[in-house]
């Protein structure tokens, strides 16, 4: 068992108020390790065919069994073919006991880029948001073991479409990772951002239609991957991956409330967390029994004038007025879930771990910011309190969590997007974390979970595997995974 130890790594020297944990999640040590989890959860992992074609694509537990669909390079009824870089999803109440997966590509390339990247994805026959930009939603209704009914586009002209998150009143919000534009240099790629319009905006797609492609503007213009609701208040969470920059964990508080007419209107105000007293907390750096104090600072210009900015300033022009004010830093918020009053959260690169990121080799453009191999927060927004509830040691044991979601039970499920072999593992209430599933398709080798949802009913659980950027367009695919959740932990 690996403990881990209490230490400050807060800007200044100056720790912040720290207590015991209590709770889901209080009894966890870091004392898993990969393929000797504490507890046996759902049994070993042995090689499961893939009932679409008998092909291994994945390891689970005694029992399950699943239906990949949806492979990139397949055609939709409409005639679109199927992007690849499958993201986040959102699982609703379909017509006749299927469901509605709504479900994000995260595609960064515009029109111009080279020849052989992923399919533009359209709105119908209209360009959606913006004709030069190729990421987007499609919605497929897919009953419990895969088979999938009608499918469409509903949200095209976007970009970097990530984690995003379903709301209370019954739609999907879609995030875009990304702040291209015609108003800024260009992109990570280095590919021109001519001709295009903004990104970086929040979009709400209905799931039995399409989205009007109207971004919500004042929810601010920055590296958006999740956006979590609060069903008692309506208040939107949005984490932050500023790959190479520091990351802040962002509400929006909508001017109108969503619930009364079911849709997200474009009035609010944008505000980021900061533990009380303490300026600009590190909190990449933080234990997994660390609670902390928190308040809000108000972001006054939520989509500010970006032009003439490089890529790498303009995606920190949000932010940097939330750090001014000493809002907390964070190390690539990504994956969001909200569960018993609570917002559950990872931060990929959070932590310290026995095996940093990168070794001695590390550098922060190749790597991005944060040398730890994972954490899992929680806010609790009646006790106004943050809490890292788990902090990976090392990559034996979690390794760069992602996607995020919760089962009927409770337990948290984790995407990892690390380096060589990838997993979805989950944390129970209890604290005890087991391996679940292993990437095991040997043409996707290392390629992440995503996206991870339950249907409904509880009794699927929805998956992406991600391809690469650079991956052929048969790369990545949606998977609908079944079997004896009532003898397990789920």
């Amino acid at each position: 068992m690996t403990q881990i130890t209490r230490r400050s790594l807060l800007q200044g020297g100056t720790y912040a108020a720290v207590f015991a944990f209590a709770g889901p999640f209080q009894g966890y040590v870091a004392h898993a390790h990969r393929g000797f989890p504490r507890i046996a959860g759902y049994g070993s992992l042995t090689a499961v065919p893939d009932l679409r074609d008998g092909v291994v694509r994945l390891d689970l537990p005694p029992g399950f069994q699943y239906r990949t669909f949806h492979h990139a390079g397949d055609f939709i009824q409409d005639g679109v073919e199927v992007p690849g870089r499958h993201d986040g999803m959102g699982a609703f109440v379909g017509p006749a006991g299927r469901t509605h997966l709504v479900r994000n590509h995260e595609i960064n390339n515009n029109v111009n880029a080279s020849t052989g990247s992923p399919p533009d994805i359209r709105l119908g026959d209209k360009p959606g948001y913006d004709p030069l930009a190729k990421g987007g939603t499609i919605t497929v209704q897919v009953d419990g073991r895969g088979n999938v009914g009608r499918s469409w586009v509903s949200l095209s002209g976007t970009q970097m479409n990530c984690a995003g998150g379903a709301t209370p009143w019954g739609t999907w919000l879609s995030c875009e990772e990304t702040v291209n534009g015609d108003d800024v240099g260009p992109d990570f790629t280095g590919v021109s951002n001519a001709g295009m319009r903004k990104h970086g905006y929040l979009f709400e797609v209905d799931p039995k239609g399409v989205s009007n492609a109207k971004p919500i503007t004042a929810a601010g213009r920055f590296a958006k991957e999740a956006a979590v609701a609060d069903p008692a208040t309506s208040i939107i969470y949005i984490t932050e991956d500023s790959f190479l920059f520091p990351s802040g964990l962002y509400r929006f508080i909508p001017a109108r409330n969503p619930m009364r007419n079911g849709k997200l209107a474009n009035a609010g105000s944008l505000q980021m967390l900061k533990v009380v007293e303490v300026d600009r907390a590190q909190l990449w750096g933080t234990q997994v029994d660390a609670e902390y104090t928190v308040e809000w600072v108000d972001i006054a210009d939520p989509d500010p004038d970006m032009t003439g900015k490089s890529n790498n300033d303009a995606i920190q022009m949000v932010g940097l007025q939330g750090f001014a004010q000493g809002a907390a830093e964070f190390s690539r918020l990504e994956g969001a879930v909200w569960w018993n009053g609570k917002l559950y959260f990872t931060s990929t690169q959070g932590g310290v771990a026995s095996d940093p990121l990168g070794g001695a080799g590390y550098t922060l453009a190749a790597n991005g910011f944060g040398r730890g191999r994972g954490q899992v927060w929680c806010y609790d927004p009646t006790t106004s309190t943050l809490a890292c509830v788990y902090e990976s040691p090392s990559s034996s044991a979690l390794d760069l969590p992602d996607n995020i979601t919760v089962s009927p039970n409770g337990t948290l499920v984790l995407c990892e997007d690390g380096g060589g072999d990838n997993f979805i593992l989950a944390l129970t209430p209890d604290g005890d974390l087991f391996t679940f599933a292993r990437n095991a398709d040997s043409r996707q080798a290392g390629q992440e979970f995503a996206g991870a949802v339950f249907s409904p009913d509880g009794e699927t659980l929805y998956v992406n595997v991600q391809s690469s950027p650079n991956a052929t367009r048969k790369g990545g695919y949606s998977v609908a995974i079944w079997g004896p959740w009532s003898s397990g932990p789920f």
